[in-house]
């Protein structure tokens, strides 16, 4: 089967839409948690090797029969030590993120979820566990994406907004339209703008997202060294896209892990970069929910599909 996307390698062109950010903002921020532990492959989970992909400090690390508890510890020390490290750094500075939350993950720490909540933070789906769906059967893919509604409205209150599989498949974004009450997804890393698309013969809002400014490169290679290298990608891509807002704004996305930005080296370097951020005046640090219904109101889904 062929991929139901058609490619768009034109975007918005030479004309791109003003973004026309709450308060003049030059830049929307959207800084994003990934809380995946607990959801990873697992032979104790059913699967037939343990994690292999971005784990932590140990990086290529071949597929393994049976358990590896190493492994299965440095995950661990994302939901134990990491998350609250990096909620607490959040709360000091007041500024809120987005969570791509793995369903399963948050089932086996609800507080986790409790505490975003509490905290103000927007709580989206990152389906019910950290694999790649590129092959799943639909129905299966149908009862993840299901549950983890089902789960994060149980643990939160409310069902997610906005969803995240990552490694999709190409039945992933019609499903989510029609399982969901999300308002966007962030399966695209391909603009530095939202846009819409047609699915299915509806429209749907993209809020994309972004691998360069992703604390996951500590865990590839090659990727980051040390907190200094994260921090001044981090600081160079902000500056660069506040000194384009002055003219035409876009947003940035920050991508962040429990159990590799929660390290306290690396934690300290995003605590840097954050402090760098609220140091401009005319940022807009936000939620991806609030980015949607910003570019909904704003820029409303064309009639008719896209050119």
């Amino acid at each position: 089967m062929t991929d139901p996307r058609t490619r768009n390698l034109i975007g918005y062109g030479r004309t791109r839409p003003h973004a026309a950010w709450p308060g003049g903002a030059r830049v929307a921020v959207s800084f994003v948690l990934n809380y995946e532990e607990g959801g990873e492959r697992s032979v104790a989970d059913g699967d037939p090797h343990a994690e292999t992909y971005l784990t932590p400090d140990i990086v290529g690390l071949p597929p393994k029969p049976g358990r590896s508890l190493s492994v299965e510890d440095q995950f661990e020390y994302g939901s134990r030590a990491g998350f609250w490290r990096i909620l607490r750094l959040f709360g000091e500075r007041g500024l809120p993120f987005t969570c791509w939350a793995v369903g399963l993950a948050l089932f086996r720490n609800p507080d986790a979820g409790r505490a975003m909540a509490e905290a103000g933070h927007e709580v989206a789906s990152h389906s019910w566990r950290w694999i790649d769906y590129a092959d799943m059967p639909e129905a299966q893919e149908r009862n993840d994406i299901r549950r983890t509604v089902q789960t994060i409205r149980d643990i939160t209150g409310t069902p997610p907004l906005g969803w995240y599989t990552g490694r999709y498949s190409e039945n992933t974004r019609r499903l989510v339209m029609e399982e969901t009450e999300t308002l966007y997804d962030s399966d695209s890393y391909n603009d530095d703008l939202p846009y819409w698309t047609q699915v299915a013969g509806r429209p749907r809002l993209i809020v994309p997202y972004a691998l360069d400014t992703n604390d996951f490169k500590f865990a590839t290679t090659p990727g980051w060294m040390s907190g200094e290298d994260f921090f001044a990608y981090l600081k160079a891509a902000f500056d660069q896209l506040y000194q384009e807002g002055a003219e035409e704004p876009k947003m940035m996305s920050i991508g962040l892990h429990c159990r590799l930005a929660g390290r306290p080296a690396r934690a300290a370097a995003l605590g840097r970069f954050m402090d760098h951020v609220t140091g401009h005046d005319r940022v807009w640090v936000c939620r991806r929910v609030e980015i949607a219904r910003h570019w909904m109101a704003t820029h409303p889904a064309p009639a008719g599909p896209p050119g």
